[in-house]
């Protein structure tokens, strides 16, 4: 196990859920942290606990490990975003070449709330989903942001903080497959029904996949990656 203690930033998605089973595998000592920023798809934020609750019933040594959950409310990032995760408008390429959908400094402030989180919990890692390899679109996604950031934070809180990100390059398939290896088919499957990443907040849609809309970015990084998954299952 590693020294320390773990934060994970834990949206209720596929790739959070997958980071929280990383971290449980990890570290003795593990809490997750979620936040409420006025998004769209805020019935993630529903999807959170039942999917917290039931991974940590997959296996005894994650129940045991598995800490704390908390849940802070970023209100005023919704304010300031006119993106569209945060208002009712289409997702589709802008003017400045990122997506729609990016909302600026979100990952930036996550982080820097999630280290202050941490420092008062005693915790040293955070773990989060970030992706270059999927969102390379999103500029808080990449590798030398969140590399910048762990040493903003480390410098300002004078700790050292890690930010652990296990799926920074691993695409979505290759994320189904991690899951695999870290719970087996039941882990899959719990991923695959119980968390939310489609960002119209669609939880009526069934698919072989999850639920979603199937048509926003989301699903659609979602479906091709369990597509890729089970063709090389």
């Amino acid at each position: 196990m590693a020294e320390g203690g773990a934060l994970v930033l834990f949206s209720g998605g596929q790739d959070s859920a997958t980071c929280l089973a990383w971290a449980l595998g990890r570290f003795d000592r593990v809490e997750t942290v979620g936040f409420s920023y006025g998004q769209r798809h805020a019935v993630e934020l529903d999807c959170r606990g039942p999917l917290r609750d039931a991974l940590a019933g997959l296996d005894g040594a994650w129940a045991a490990r598995l800490g704390g959950d908390h849940l802070l409310s970023l209100d005023s990032l919704g304010q300031i975003s006119e993106t569209a995760l945060t208002r009712p408008v289409a997702i589709e390429m802008g003017e400045n070449g990122l997506p729609t959908s990016f909302v600026p400094g979100r990952n930036l402030v996550f982080l820097a709330y999630a280290a202050a989180l941490a420092y008062r919990r005693g915790l040293k890692h955070l773990v989060a989903g970030m992706c270059e390899t999927d969102y390379s679109g999103y500029p808080d996604c990449r590798d030398d942001t969140v590399k910048a950031m762990q040493v903003a934070l480390s410098l300002g809180l004078d700790r050292r903080l890690v930010v652990d990100t296990p799926l920074m390059w691993r695409d979505k398939a290759a994320t189904w497959a991690l899951a695999e290896r870290l719970g087996g088919a039941a882990l899959v499957e719990l991923i695959r029904e119980r968390s939310h990443s489609c960002y119209l907040g669609d939880r009526v849609h069934h698919h072989a996949w999850g639920y979603g809309c199937g048509t926003c970015p989301a699903c659609r990084l979602r479906a091709e990656g369990w597509q890729r998954y089970r063709a090389g299952a």
